[in-house]
C-alpha cells in the first residue's frame, strides 16, 4: 500500500463503489459514479485504483469477502462442537450468498472478476478456516491417526467447496446438512 492510500480513505470508497454496486448494478459502476458517490474527484479514485474500474471491482470484492467470512465467523463462534460449527456455518453461508444481492449481480455480470479475486483469496481463507477449525478438532474424538492438522485442512476445503457449490444436498434443509455433516465431511475422521 503506498503512503496516499490511507486505510480509512480507502475503506470509504470501497463502502461507496459497493454501494453503487448494490443500487446502479454492476454495467453502471464507473468511476464517475463512485467518485460522486464518495463526494471525491475521478483523480482520487484513479489515486487509490491506479488501474482503473477493473481493479476497484476487483478490490471491492476481496472488500467484501473479507466482510462475508468476518459475518460467517460472528454466526458460528459460540457454537460449542465441531459438527455445530459445521453445520451452522454451512446454513448461514448458504443463506447468505443466496440472498447477497451485490454477489448474485457480480455473477451474473462479471463472473470472471469474482473467479479471479476468489482464486486470490481461496489459499488464505482456507487456512483461516483450518485454523478456525482446529481446536473443535482438537476436542473432537477422532479415528486412530487422524492428525488434527490435517483434518482442519480437509475440513476447510470441504465446506469451502460445498459453500460455493452444494451439489446434491439441500444447505437451506438443517437435516440435510447434518447428514452431509456425519456422511461426508467427518466420515474417516471421527469415530
Amino acid at each position: 500500500m503506498s503512503e496516499t492510500r490511507r486505510p480509512e480513505t480507502l475503506n470509504a470508497l470501497l463502502s461507496c463503489a459497493y454501494d453503487c454496486l448494490a443500487s446502479l448494478g454492476v454495467a453502471k459502476t464507473t468511476i464517475a459514479a463512485v467518485a460522486q458517490a464518495a463526494s471525491v474527484s475521478r483523480a482520487t479514485i484513479y489515486r487509490y485504483f491506479p488501474e482503473g474500474r477493473e481493479q476497484l471491482l476487483r478490490e471491492v470484492v476481496a472488500w467484501e469477502h473479507q466482510r462475508f467470512f468476518l459475518r460467517l465467523y460472528e454466526a458460528v463462534s459460540d457454537a460449542e462442537t465441531l459438527e455445530e460449527v459445521i453445520e451452522r456455518g454451512l446454513l448461514v453461508a448458504h443463506r447468505a450468498i443466496a440472498e447477497h444481492e451485490v454477489l448474485q449481480l457480480v455473477l451474473a455480470a462479471e463472473p470472471d472478476t469474482l473467479a479471479v479475486v476468489l482464486a486470490d483469496e481461496s489459499a488464505s481463507t482456507r487456512e483461516l478456516v483450518a485454523e478456525f477449525l482446529r481446536p473443535y478438532l482438537e476436542r473432537h474424538a477422532l479415528v486412530d491417526g487422524c492428525d488434527p492438522g490435517k483434518a482442519a485442512s480437509f475440513l476447510a476445503r470441504m465446506v469451502l467447496s460445498y459453500m460455493a457449490a452444494q451439489g446434491r444436498w439441500n444447505l437451506a434443509d438443517p437435516e440435510e446438512v447434518s447428514e452431509l455433516v456425519r456422511t461426508e465431511l467427518l466420515a474417516g475422521i471421527a469415530p
